[in-house]
């Protein structure tokens, strides 16, 4: 059977150091030949949070251009499909290394996303995206008791002081929601009838849970059912909304701020990432999110 080079992919777990952890994606490094039907019909078949098929870039400054899937639709941004395709495509040689640290440039559609490629001698071993859009935080009318019921939590296990439920987005929208501590976080359960009342037609459908709200160290967990997600083992796009979340309203001095954001050990996939967000005269001017991965399989489409 003839293989040609646009129907080999890739997959890594992204947002970890250890293989069978984080969030796996899979990755077409050539795929200017493959239709966007095929292209979702693929990530159908994969079935996991994310298939990125890679192209050309379309500008002067681009490195290259990425159209991301989730098994549902395509969409314009996502954190560890950002990531991880850079990972890949310099694991397996696709883009040059050029030092501890390259630059690139990915075209999504968004707009062009920066990302810093990190390496060990000639091997990467982890990369970091700034999100192409500054953080948009606004309140969620919603009341406790209503997004309780979405995740079968109460309103007190909502109930963290200083914090309240708002929607965040660096490009693709989330509904975060505070959580009390991490007992109420581990026994959240995604009520679909609940969602598709309160939250499937807004503007912010995804659910992403934060516990830990006040420390340097968060544990979040994330349900997009509107784009064929059960559940999120590691979710960058969240991460970099969290950034803004996370510094909006503050009194916080200008320079860098810096979390670890630990994920999907609820659903065996054991993730972390860091997002830093970086002020200047109280004001977002960068939110980077970023991580390891891991190469982990080859394979091609044969139909």
């Amino acid at each position: 059977m003839t293989v040609v080079a646009g129907d080999r992919f890739y997959t890594a777990d992204v947002f970890t150091g250890q293989a069978f952890g984080g969030n796996p994606l899979a990755v077409f490094p050539q795929a200017a030949a493959i239709s966007p039907d095929r292209m979702q019909a693929i990530a159908r078949e994969l079935n996991l949070s994310e298939t990125v098929f890679v192209l050309p870039p379309e500008t002067a400054t681009g490195t290259r251009r990425l159209r991301i899937f989730t098994p549902a639709s395509e969409i314009p941004f996502a954190g560890h499909p950002t990531v991880g395709t850079a990972f890949v495509l310099a694991a397996i040689g696709e883009l040059s290394l050029t030092g501890d640290t390259t630059a690139i440039v990915l075209e999504e559609g968004v707009g062009p996303v920066p990302v810093t490629i990190y390496a060990q001698g000639d091997r990467p071993v982890a990369s970091e995206l700034e999100a192409a859009q500054r953080p948009l935080v606004q309140p969620i009318s919603r009341s406790l008791a209503e997004l309780g019921a979405i995740v079968g939590l109460t309103a007190a296990e909502l109930t963290v002081p200083g914090w309240q439920p708002a929607t965040a987005s660096c490009g693709l929208p989330f509904s975060v929601i505070p959580v009390r501590d991490l007992a109420a976080l581990a026994a959240a359960r995604l009520d679909l009838g609940q969602w598709e009342q309160t939250l499937a037609s807004s503007a912010a459908p995804q659910v992403y849970l934060v516990a830990g709200l006040g420390s340097d160290r968060l544990t979040v967990r994330m349900f997009a059912p509107a784009l064929g997600i059960a559940e999120d083992p590691a979710t960058g796009s969240a991460a970099a909304a969290l950034g803004g979340y996370l510094v909006a309203g503050r009194s916080l001095p200008d320079g860098e701020h810096q979390w670890a954001i630990e994920q999907g050990a609820a659903i065996q996939r054991p993730s972390e990432l860091t997002v830093r967000v970086n002020l200047t005269d109280g004001q977002v001017d960068r939110v980077r999110v970023g991580g390891r991965s891991v190469l982990m399989s080859e394979g091609v489409i044969y139909s």
